[in-house]
């Protein structure tokens, strides 16, 4: 991936032309970020994706009649080691989870700040899920405590039980004969769903609610 004197380059994946292009003037403002492109559809975010090697992609989760988090999928097949935020106009958590488990690092409403934004921005991390602090006090639907009480996936909680005990992503895909990005994608999902941002966070929460028999191995 291509740094200009240590800014991150940016590309910018919306079908909302006015959005992308005042989000992208805003962007060129920010120190530290330099907006290599924007895009408009799945094909031309995929290809400018691996045209530009951007540091970040900030991806709509809706492109018109495409679906945004397939496109985060299919970029992270392509990319694995690219960071990718999520934006949308939903604030619902159900659909926080879903981009999480699409694989992307972070998720901020388009209703938030900009300021908001460019912190998503900086404080993304590969390996990690990031949701924008205002989500956690306006969203509606969901939140990560009524999906703590409605539990997690099958195969999450044997991911988050495996995670318990020790047990690296790339050794739990094995064990479930799962890709690695896959296995990614559920913790992202789980953190998304228990309201964290690690994996000690991700534990410590599900040692609380009982979503773990701590040492045991399998879910509870």
């Amino acid at each position: 991936m291509t740094e200009h004197c240590g800014a991150k380059t940016i590309l910018i994946v919306d079908d909302h032309r006015a959005f992308a292009d005042a989000l992208a003037m805003s962007l060129r403002g920010q120190p530290g970020f330099v907006v290599a492109g924007t895009a408009s559809t799945a094909e031309s975010a995929l290809a400018e994706a691996i045209r530009l090697r951007p540091d970040l992609i900030v991806l709509d989760i809706r492109l018109g009649a495409d679906d945004g988090l397939a496109v985060a999928r299919r970029i992270r097949a392509e990319m694995p080691a690219v960071l990718i935020v999520a934006v949308s106009a939903c604030d619902d958590w159900a659909w926080v989870a879903r981009a999480a488990s699409a694989g992307v690092n972070g998720y901020a409403p388009k209703s938030g700040s900009l300021r908001e934004l460019v912190l998503v921005l900086r404080s993304v991390r590969p390996e990690s899920f990031l949701a924008a602090p205002s989500l956690r006090q306006h969203t509606s639907g969901t939140t990560p405590d009524d999906a703590v009480v409605t539990r997690l996936t099958s195969r999450e909680s044997e991911v988050l039980a495996l995670l318990d005990n020790g047990v690296s992503p790339a050794q739990i895909a094995r064990i479930l004969n799962i890709s690695v990005n896959t296995c990614r994608g559920h913790v992202k999902a789980i953190y998304a769903k228990l309201g964290v941002g690690s994996q000690l966070e991700a534990l410590a929460t599900a040692r609380r609610y009982g979503l773990v028999n701590h040492g045991s191995g399998i879910p509870a």
